[in-house]
């Protein structure tokens, strides 16, 4: 009990200091803005430009001094943000400086002179603005997200979150959820009366029951939102010397791989980030596919090379068109699909069908007649003429595409593991309720309030210190 009255307290002290931090990136930069926040940030305008009652949300133009020497460290802008109306919900500030670093450093050190202002820790801003009702924890999480955002498609499923995308939806079902728990109970309180409405406890199993129809599914999404948010897992598979490294050298238009004409030069894992399209791509090499090879390295890289193809949301399997075409002519009437499916068993990879795959026919410059291989599910390229290239990229692209979806505020998907955990914990008690209904209402009421905690637990309702210190543990010092 001690232990979290302590924490409880340096909460308390921590939230009553006004914070101050360098908020745009760090390093040389035309302008640098330094944030402020808190109690006594109408102190800190007063003590470094001597404005008092400043006009709210208005640049205004001012020499900024040292609080005790009173010199001059440099002319900048100087806005006010009075609370409740700012990002934190407190009276806030924002320095608008040059980015010269003494000249950053000497103006956070005139604010650390101040009595009772600290340096923000990471992530301090959008935490006060969480615990003044200004973001719910989907926010913030959208929030972190758009600051980590490396694509178009990234930033836009993030921004949507910060617009409440997601905290709509999980409010909608956890008002219901509270409407519908309020009944039960009161279903329970006055069973034996004639004060409650009959068919009440009807009308509450329906709301549930389409309640977990949603729920269900927004579940059954493909995890379009956390691939598109951690980037589609990709593998580079094939025989050996088929063009693998080639083909990840073009894609990421340099030489991140080694290219011999020795079989077997890649060993190990080589994994890049790449943008197609506005959607993130995890792009891995690997060692070449074969039954059997005497060289321990290479079995090992084949070992991982198979892990990773384990892991993969999408696979772009390399062929060599000569051999293909080879192949052919020397086993007719077959197909290129007979091919495929010989290469396929070859290889090993018997669930290949379970998987989004691209099929990539590499060194189709060898190849006279291109015509005994069409196929529309096929890519012709030539990692040497880069022959196709754009063909590829689309394709890929259209893979992306359906994976991760297109991000919309009509149909927002989730993007966390916590996500996923807490509404399947909540599906699974809606479920218990409704086993429950006919013959125990005192239980199904337990189990909607236990279902109710897991949808608090989503949008920072219900919530704990230590699930807080996860949340914001990858923000910046300054936001």
């Amino acid at each position: 009990m001690f232990k979290n009255l302590n924490k409880t307290f340096k909460f308390f002290l921590r939230k009553q200091s006004t914070i101050y931090a360098l908020s745009s990136g760090q390093g040389k930069c035309g302008v640098a803005v330094i944030r402020v926040s808190g109690a006594s940030t109408e102190l800190a305008l007063k003590c470094l430009t001597g404005l008092t009652n400043p006009k709210p949300r208005t640049a205004i133009l001012r020499s900024i001094k040292h609080p005790s020497s009173h010199e001059v460290l440099d002319k900048g802008l100087v806005l006010w943000f009075p609370g409740p109306h700012s990002f934190t919900g407190e009276d806030s500030c924002e320095f608008h400086v040059h980015g010269g670093i003494a000249v950053v450093s000497s103006v956070l050190n005139a604010l650390g002179s101040l009595p009772d202002f600290r340096l923000a820790e990471p992530g301090e801003f959008t935490r006060r603005a969480f615990h003044n009702a200004k973001l719910d924890l989907t926010e913030v999480e959208g929030l972190a997200d758009l600051l980590q955002a490396e694509t178009e498609i990234q930033r836009k499923q993030a921004f949507l979150q910060t617009q409440g995308a997601l905290s709509k939806l999980y409010n909608r079902w956890r008002g219901s959820l509270i409407k519908s728990v309020a009944h039960v109970e009161a279903h329970i309180d006055f069973e034996e009366t004639e004060t409650i409405d009959e068919g009440v406890l009807d009308l509450v199993v329906q709301e549930i029951q389409i309640m977990r129809d949603e729920i269900r599914k927004h579940l059954n999404d493909g995890r379009k939102g956390e691939l598109l948010r951690t980037g589609v897992k990709t593998v580079i598979l094939g025989a050996p010397n088929v063009g693998k490294s080639s083909l990840m050298n073009l894609l990421c238009k340099r030489p991140a791989a080694i290219v011999t004409p020795i079989e077997g030069t890649t060993r190990d894992i080589l994994e890049v980030t790449l943008n197609i399209g506005g959607y993130p791509l995890v792009l891995t090499d690997t060692a070449g596919l074969r039954y059997e090879t005497n060289d321990i390295i290479e079995k090992e890289g084949i070992i991982r090379a198979k892990n990773s193809y384990d892991c993969a949301d999408l696979v772009i399997l390399v062929l060599d068109s000569l051999k293909v075409y080879s192949w052919l002519h020397n086993h007719p009437p077959s197909s290129t699909s007979d091919y495929l499916m010989c290469y396929i068993e070859k290889l090993g990879l018997y669930d290949l069908i379970n998987k989004e795959c691209v099929i990539v026919f590499n060194k189709s410059d060898l190849v006279q007649d291109l015509l005994d291989l069409q196929n529309s599910e096929i890519v012709h390229l030539s990692c040497k003429s880069e022959d196709g290239v754009s063909n590829l990229v689309n394709t890929i692209g259209n893979k992306l595409r359906k994976l991760c979806g297109e991000p919309s505020a009509e149909h927002p998907s989730m993007n966390q593991v916590r996500h996923r955990q807490h509404l399947s914990n909540c599906l699974k008690c809606l479920d218990s309720s409704l086993d429950r209904s006919s013959s125990d209402t005192v239980l199904m009421a337990e189990h909607l309030r236990k279902a109710l905690r897991h949808l608090g637990y989503l949008v920072g309702a219900t919530t704990t210190e230590q699930l807080l210190d996860v949340i914001f543990k990858d923000f910046c010092i300054g936001k």
